[in-house]
């Protein structure tokens, strides 16, 4: 089965990606444990329920193996965990570029703003909100597309793992509680998942009511990530052409727009009951 780059064995390498050495390195691995137990590619392929082609595509080094595939081949060719070695960074580096690129920020930061319009935060996000997020991408992603996405929106979700743990700062519409994408059920473990996050120390979570007269976040989603050298980078939508940026001007803007929308929206304690009343009301 193969869609978009994607089959069951791996994920095409996107030209320029950064992992290009490591793959190409993981690949070089298979050949020589492949030499050494006295296969041919096709005979490893078939062990393994894998096509020749692909095998070979793996071995040059075009192809991120799945972290299974590894495991597997490691097993079949008596590689004494060599190729299991390789598994956690095989595992990063299939994910989308762009998003390893955003989880370094992340894993940087002391200190996150964040304000989203449309949807729950990814950060925030549930596995079955954020699947049912990308199924409704159009032009439709191919399911393994979906779940590759999913799985690398899920690994960022460490941040909260991290000690010290980040100062994290959440702002959500209110509309982005009660759309029930997915269904009532998704929506209902989504709500849970907030409010088991908002209570923890280093998170805070607030609500934009709908009905507020005054909104400073018009412009849209609002992401400023914060580092211990007091450097910073963000972003907006509606400003700067959707650019991140880091000179102290812009930073300053999004700063005094992130200030104020956290002055409309409801403060934390009021914010955590609004999202238990939601929860009831499905």
């Amino acid at each position: 089965m193969s869609s978009e780059g994607v089959d069951e064995a791996g994920w095409d390498l996107e030209p320029g990606d950064e992992s290009a050495p490591l793959v190409e390195a993981v690949g070089r691995l298979v050949r020589m444990c492949r030499e050494a137990a006295g296969m041919r590619v096709a005979d490893l392929g078939e062990v393994l329920g894998y096509g020749e082609d692909m095998v070979r595509k793996i071995e040059r080094g075009a192809r991120i193996p799945r972290p299974e595939f590894l495991d597997r081949a490691d097993e079949v060719l008596k590689a004494g965990g060599h190729l299991k070695a390789f598994r956690e960074d095989v595992e990063k580096a299939r994910y989308p570029k762009k998003v390893r690129e955003l989880k370094k920020l992340e894993d940087r930061s002391v200190e996150v703003l964040l304000y989203s319009s449309h949807n729950i935060h990814g950060l925030l996000q549930t596995p079955e909100y954020a699947r049912t997020l990308f199924e409704m991408t159009q032009p439709a992603l191919a399911p393994e597309v979906v779940e590759r996405e999913t799985a690398a929106r899920m690994a960022r979700k460490s941040i909260f793992d991290r000690e010290p743990a980040p100062t994290m700062s959440f702002v959500q519409e209110q509309v982005t509680l009660e759309r029930p994408l997915g269904g009532k059920m998704v929506l209902r473990r989504q709500l849970e998942h907030l409010l088991q996050v908002g209570r923890l120390r280093q998170v805070t979570l607030q609500v934009m009511p709908t009905d507020r007269e005054e909104h400073a976040g018009t412009q849209g989603l609002i992401e400023v990530l914060k580092f211990v050298d007091g450097t910073a980078v963000g972003r907006s939508d509606g400003a700067f052409n959707g650019r991140p940026v880091s000179n102290l001007r812009d930073l300053r803007i999004l700063e005094l727009r992130y200030g104020m929308i956290r002055a409309q929206a409801l403060p934390p304690r009021e914010s955590l009951a609004f999202i238990e009343r939601a929860l009831g009301e499905l």
